[in-house]
Order: structure tokens, then sequence, then C-alpha cells
């Protein structure tokens, strides 16, 4: 698929059962039936030999619980919080790109199905719909704005003064992208990025390559001194993702920002990178509670989420499950796939003896 060449509708295919769904992965199958060949490997591949990508998920489940017991639990409290802004699971839906190529109701129908379970969005810059559309067609969606520099710093600036005046409660600067990753599967498919308003709007024609100039960030020279930049442009919080090294964790407390996303841009940027799951703990130790932690990447069970609130995350974001949801179900899919995590996180800590988020604590896990 190339930009000029669209290929297969999305949402196309037979129809899915959306009760019989009872696991985040069994939404993979459908998404891959309903969406383009080269769009859904676009979504579900990494970089170089996807070393970082197969050991995601599997850095996760390398951890072993220690359940308490005798502990009086007659409910759970699952809320999360955001910033101070709380939700009825310590989950948010990670920014990703082109969300039309899994549903023709693209970044609204993914907000909608994010009302409706209670939990925020983080919206892309490179979303296949605008941030003001977003905001009008699901009004009752917590929504953050994650920021590409894209264009110039003024077109970068007008992009988080019209997330603000939107009502986004956050901007989430993405700092591991100065170039792409290096991508196979793209590159053998021919896989273009569609229009992007957004980048588009703020990026000379003549600059558009297959993902509309997001890998010329390193033009800018993206630094410490671009992060204050960028804090000055706006009062809401800002929050940096792409972080794994403790001494930039470390920096960015030091700096004063609102909070780190512990990630790795999906697998998708640099190979051979430390699993998340690896990265968390010392992060949380080099920030010292200064700032907000969330975590990103591999994770596809609730028993995933409770390691990494039990490791010191404080909310963690969840990308592809809930594009592959959105490509199978769109908004109700993306509900399902929400109360699948509910469940999960229920039985989770009952079984562990703890009432709330809250009560998770590194004493509760451990890595054999």
């Amino acid at each position: 698929m190339t930009a000029t060449q669209p290929g297969r509708r999305s949402g196309t295919g037979p129809p899915v059962d959306l009760p019989s769904i009872v696991a985040l992965a069994d939404f993979e199958a459908p998404a891959r039936q309903r969406m383009d060949p080269a769009a859904f490997d676009y979504l579900a591949g990494g970089s170089w030999d996807e070393v970082t990508l197969g050991e995601a998920s599997e850095a996760w489940r390398r951890y072993r619980f220690i359940p308490r017991v005798l502990r009086g639990v007659r409910s759970v409290d699952l809320r999360g919080d955001f910033l101070g802004h709380r939700s009825t699971l310590p989950i948010a839906i990670a920014p990703m790109a082109a969300q039309a190529l899994g549903h023709p109701g693209a970044e609204v129908e993914m907000a909608r199905g994010a009302a409706a379970a209670g939990i925020p969005i983080c919206l892309s810059t490179s979303a296949s719909t605008s941030l003001e559309d977003v905001a009008v067609g699901a009004p009752a969606a917590a929504r953050f704005f994650q920021l590409y520099l894209v264009g110039d710093l003024g077109s970068s600036r007008s992009l988080v003064e019209r997330a603000e005046a939107a009502g986004y409660a956050a901007i989430v600067l993405t700092v591991d992208l100065p170039v792409l990753g290096y991508r196979d599967r793209d590159r053998r498919s021919g896989f273009a990025l569609p229009h992007m308003p957004m980048v588009d709007g703020a990026t000379a024609a003549a600059d558009r390559d297959r993902y509309g100039g997001l890998d010329r960030q390193r033009e800018i020279g993206l630094d410490w001194a671009t992060v204050d930049l960028v804090r000055s442009w706006t009062s809401l919080p800002v929050l940096l993702k792409g972080i794994l090294s403790p001494a930039d964790a470390r920096q960015a407390a030091e700096a004063g920002v609102d909070g780190i996303g512990v990630s790795t841009h999906g697998a998708r940027q640099l190979d051979r990178v430390l699993a998340t799951a690896e990265a968390l703990p010392p992060i949380v130790e080099a920030v010292e509670g200064r700032c907000a932690v969330w975590v990103d990447g591999g994770i596809r069970r609730g028993l995933d989420v409770i390691v990494a609130l039990a490791l010191g995350a404080d909310a963690v974001l969840i990308g592809r499950p809930f594009y592959w949801a959105l490509a199978a179900g769109g908004a109700a899919g993306v509900e399902r796939a929400a109360a699948i995590l509910r469940e999960e996180l229920e039985i989770g800590l009952t079984l562990l003896g703890a009432a709330s988020v809250a009560d998770l604590d590194r004493e509760l896990v451990v890595r054999p």
C-alpha cells in the first residue's frame, strides 16, 4: 500500500462476536481480517529484527506474585489517577497514528469507546482526525494530546495552544523520535501514512514523505531547552514520553516536568533496547516521587497492569490491543477491551489481597 494506492477499506470483514472475546489477544485475528495487510503490518511491526518487540510482553510475564491472604477484601477500588484526573481504571489508551486505517470512525470512535469505559485517551499528532473534531465527536472523553515537533516550532506551538483550547488535559511530548527506526515491514510493503490533518497542516507538501515528515525532528535539535520552551507555551501539565534511562528520568524530575512516560515507542524506534518492564523499577527509584511515572509497552493482561503498578508506575498506557479492538468492533470493541481488563484487575487484586490499586507495592512481586 502506498499513499496513492489506498488498499482495502478499513472496517470491512465478517462481524465480530464481541462477547466471545475473552482476552485482549483475541482481538488481533479479527483486526487482521478487517485491515489492509500493509496497514496491519505497520501497526503490528517493530524496528530492525523486532527483538524488543518480541521481549516486550515476555518481560512482564517474568515477574511472579506473592499474594497476601486473610486481608478481608470485600470490594476492590480500581480507580486510577492521571495527574489529578480520576478514571475508572489506572489505564489510558496510548497515542497511535492513523486510526482510520483500522475503522472509518477513527479516533472519534476510539474516544467514544474510551468515554463509555471511563478511561482517558491520548490523541496522537499523527491522528487521522483533528484534535478539535475528536473533542466535538467525543465530548465526554478525557483527553491528553501527544505532541511531535513537526514543521517549525510555530506550528508545534499552535498545536499545543489548540489542544489547551479544546479541553485536552495534558501535553505528552514524545522525545524518542528524532528519526524513525529502521522498519523492515514498511519498506517491504511500501506502506505510507495517509493524510494526517495536524501533521500535513504543519509540514510543507514538498517535505512530506511516507511518514508525513515525522522523522525529521532531529532538524529541530530537540534538547532540554526545547522541553522548557514547550512548557512555556501552555499551562497544562507536560509529560515526556520515551524515557528509558534513569539518568534522563532524574533530569526530567529535577527540571520540574509533571511526568514521564517509560516507553520504547511500541518497539518501533531503536531495537534491542531494554523492555519497559525492566526499565521501570530503576526509573521509579530515580525520580523519587517527584513526578508521575506512566509506562507502556507489551501490556496484554490485567496481570501486566498489576505488575506495573506494583513496581511503582502511577498509571499504564495500552496501545495495540485497543487498536485491534477498534478495528474489530469500533467503539463497542474498545469498550469490550476495557471491560476485560476491568474484570482481570478485579480478580487479580482480590487474589493478591489488595483492596485498591494504591495497595499494590513491591512486596507483592518478585523477579525470580
